[in-house]
């Protein structure tokens, strides 16, 4: 992998984080755990650029991302479309899906990633903020019905990315 500046990224952050699907991957005991996202952002807030992704309470990898100051954002190639969803709707409280997916996990310092990567963002957390029925506005409330009837609210991440690296 070859390190690039995040201003010479030349990806579509729209198809990265909607078609391509992003693996969320962080480290906690030595032990790797990683989901699907396929909502998020790449942009500039506070003079950073930075990467904005969005975890529900009830996933066990937010466990992970809160326990370290770092996470990865894995993009892979679209021969592992299967283990992506694989990662999307199975659980690592129940199983080890790195093992099951047959990934080899890397280490840029201390932040885990996947070497099946074409391209990888090392992210370093600057906020979190749990999102609220409160917050949206009048014209958004359906939203609410649609993605959270269930309480299962997401926690907002805003994270520095430190470098990137590709293939």
């Amino acid at each position: 992998m070859t390190e690039i500046k995040p201003e010479n990224l030349t990806d579509n952050p729209f198809k990265l984080i909607d078609k391509d699907w992003l693996l969320i991957t962080a480290e906690k005991d030595g032990k790797v755990n990683t989901m699907t996202a396929s909502w998020g952002g790449l942009g500039i807030l506070w003079n950073k650029k930075v990467a904005t992704v969005y975890i529900r309470k009830s996933r066990y990898t937010k466990e992970f991302v809160d326990n370290g100051d770092y996470f990865s954002l894995c993009v892979l190639p679209e021969q592992y479309r299967e283990q992506l969803a694989y990662c999307g709707r199975l659980s690592g409280r129940t199983e080890d899906k790195v093992k099951a997916c047959g990934f080899t996990v890397e280490h840029n310092g201390d932040i885990p990633y996947f070497a099946e990567s074409r391209l990888v963002l090392n992210c370093r957390k600057l906020y979190a903020q749990e999102l609220n029925a409160e917050s949206f506005v009048d014209g958004a409330k359906d939203i609410i019905e649609a993605c959270y009837s269930n309480n299962d609210w997401h926690v907002m991440y805003i994270a520095e990315i430190e470098s990137i690296l590709i293939k």
